[in-house]
């Protein structure tokens, strides 16, 4: 995947403290996918979703909850 920078920003959910940093960017000019990265790694790997993908993580992440796919897909 190939985003230039300049589409890349910090999200509002990240860690002020530098702990826990992502990144998105909304491919433009469709806005069908939203690019993921870890911005302390911003030459590793990107995830792309669909945006209503996107936002079903954001709200699983903000209530606390994960999906463990290593542990057989417990949802916890």
């Amino acid at each position: 995947m190939n985003v230039p920078e300049s589409a890349w920003f910090k999200s509002s959910y990240s860690d002020q403290g530098g702990g826990s940093c992502v990144e998105i960017a909304n491919l433009i000019p469709t806005h069908t996918l939203v690019a993921v990265r870890d911005s302390k790694l911003p030459d590793g790997p990107a995830l792309a979703l669909p945006p209503e993908a996107f936002a079903a993580f954001v709200g699983h992440v903000g209530r606390g909850r994960r999906y463990r796919a290593d542990e057989g897909g417990d949802r916890q």
